[in-house]
């Protein structure tokens, strides 16, 4: 018989397998560039739902130009956000950090905030600091999800005088998700997809089942090494975690995007979430993570060609 062959079981790009240590994870902001001028690069969001989209396809050149199409989608929830802190960086290191104005008491319970505050923005000096980034808080408390805010550092566009600009401007104030991204635009999402705890090997790598009359196990290697060098590699697939896992899902079309208001219908009752109370966006497909949990949207890092394309008119929700 022919030697059999296949290729190895399971990427190593997403080694090693094992949960993730925070639910929202770092992102290289300089990497993404967002469509304003002036605003945040990125914003914390809830995964609310599964439905499925009745839209009318206007994409030029498509099959089904102008007609009622169905879509699968997933609605987001996003409560405005606070600045709790601004930091500044000389050289890719953090050299002062202003705390924001008006800090919710759900976050003070979670993070130690110093009792001296530091000085102000105008009394830096310039020569002191080459960017600046800012740690922003979500207000989940208004979504009834639940109380304790998520916090991440966010990158801002624009040159330094216009992200310091933008700062004054905003600090003590809450951030609305309408006034950074908008409907038709191409966006990323980074978050934790659904755990699925210890599986096994067939599952976790995708190997194929042995003969049913093999000894030792159906749904295992055949074999895991040699007896000489008597060891296990870490490339042989074996049982573990599965799922927690952090990734990045890009290119999502954003279907619409507004206020919560009571004409909305489709916002209610939604399985495994309830109401949504703030504002909201639709995306198209699916986005990894069970209902509640928290992600971050980013402008696409690198925006595909077929997706700018596509413009879908929303009809009605199902």
């Amino acid at each position: 018989m022919p030697t059999r062959k296949s290729p190895r079981k399971g990427s190593l790009q997403f080694w090693p397998r094992k949960r993730a240590r925070k639910f929202l994870p770092r992102v290289n902001w300089s990497s993404i560039s967002s469509t304003k001028k002036n605003g945040l690069k990125g914003f914390i969001c809830y995964k609310a739902g599964m439905v499925s989209v009745q839209v009318r396809d206007n994409t030029p050149d498509s099959m089904t130009k102008g007609q009622k199409i169905t879509i699968p989608a997933t609605m987001i929830e996003c409560p405005d956000l606070r600045i709790f802190s601004v930091r500044f960086y000389k050289n890719k290191d953090v050299k002062t950090e202003i705390l924001g104005k008006n800090i919710a008491k759900e976050l003070k319970k979670k993070i130690k905030i110093p009792k001296k505050q530091l000085k102000e923005i105008d009394s830096l000096k310039k020569e002191d600091y080459d960017d600046l980034r800012i740690l922003v808080y979500s207000n989940v408390k208004k979504t009834g999800v639940k109380k304790t805010p998520d916090i991440i550092e966010v990158g801002l566009e624009g040159n330094l005088e216009d992200k310091i600009n933008f700062v004054k401007e905003n600090l003590g104030k809450e951030l609305s998700i309408l006034d950074f991204f908008e409907k038709e635009q191409s966006v990323d999402f980074r978050g934790l997809t659904r755990g699925k705890g210890l599986q096994g090997p067939v599952k976790r790598f995708g190997i194929t089942l042995k003969n049913h009359k093999s000894e030792k196990g159906v749904r295992r290697p055949g074999s895991i090494g040699p007896w000489h060098p008597a060891r296990v590699i870490f490339r042989v697939p074996m049982a573990g975690q599965l799922g927690m896992f952090t990734r990045t899902l890009v290119n999502s079309k954003i279907v619409d995007i507004g206020k919560v208001t009571e004409d909305k219908s489709f916002l209610k009752n939604i399985k495994n979430y309830g109401n949504l109370k703030t504002n909201y966006i639709i995306v198209t497909g699916s986005i990894q993570g069970p209902s509640k949990r928290q992600l971050i949207i980013t402008a696409p890092s690198r925006e595909d060609k077929k997706t700018k394309k596509k413009k879908y008119e929303l009809i009605d929700v199902k």
